[in-house]
């Protein structure tokens, strides 16, 4: 191709179309890299579960998460019921040396309970744990690792050790679940 007959305009134009496509391009691989950036950021290790299970479709699952969630009424405890969660945990959390396999059960089932009067929806573990991440990505895991046991309970394949650990996972999860929001104070100038 000789491109000393060509026209100039239309080489001018032909080297603004190449530019332009190669600033999409660019904009485009950029926005992808700040949206997984900021899925990473937002999900932590739960990010890198969902890619091992999902692989390619795993941003588009955390972001169906997302979604879903702001349709949901999450609201925070009042400061009664938050008094009210947390007497019950003290109480489970002493039945544990009596009765481990008992505790476990109860702190699965108060948890579940403090899902359900936070606004999240409780018929489905696997949905319960989805919802979970996307407000407490940092303990979803020990939510599903002290399900598993707990499921284990029934079979009596959990060890005490085991029950020792559910209980533990549980409590990182149950308190993130009872904070009390922090209040913002607004002083009147006078």
């Amino acid at each position: 191709m000789n491109l000393h007959g060509m026209d100039p305009r239309v080489v001018a134009l032909a080297v603004a179309v190449i530019a332009i496509v190669a600033v999409v391009a660019w904009l485009y691989v950029r926005k992808r890299q700040d949206t997984t950036a900021g899925l990473r950021q937002k999900f932590g290790p739960e990010y890198d579960r969902a890619v091992l299970a999902h692989g390619s479709k795993a941003e588009a699952k955390l972001t169906d998460r997302e979604k879903r969630m702001e349709g949901l009424n999450i609201r925070d405890l009042d400061p009664a019921e938050h008094e009210r969660y947390s007497k019950q945990w003290q109480e489970v959390q002493s039945r544990f040396v009596d009765s481990p396999k008992g505790a476990v059960a109860e702190a699965d089932d108060l948890v579940s309970s403090v899902m359900k009067a936070r606004g999240y929806p409780v018929s489905d573990f696997d949905q319960r744990a989805a919802d979970i991440s996307v407000d407490h990505p940092r303990v979803v895991e020990n939510y599903r690792l002290a399900h598993q046991i707990a499921l284990r309970v029934g079979k009596d394949a959990a060890s005490t050790e085991d029950l020792r650990t559910a209980m533990i996972h549980y409590r990182s999860l149950f308190e993130e679940l009872v904070q009390a929001p922090t209040a913002v104070v607004i002083k009147e100038v006078a």
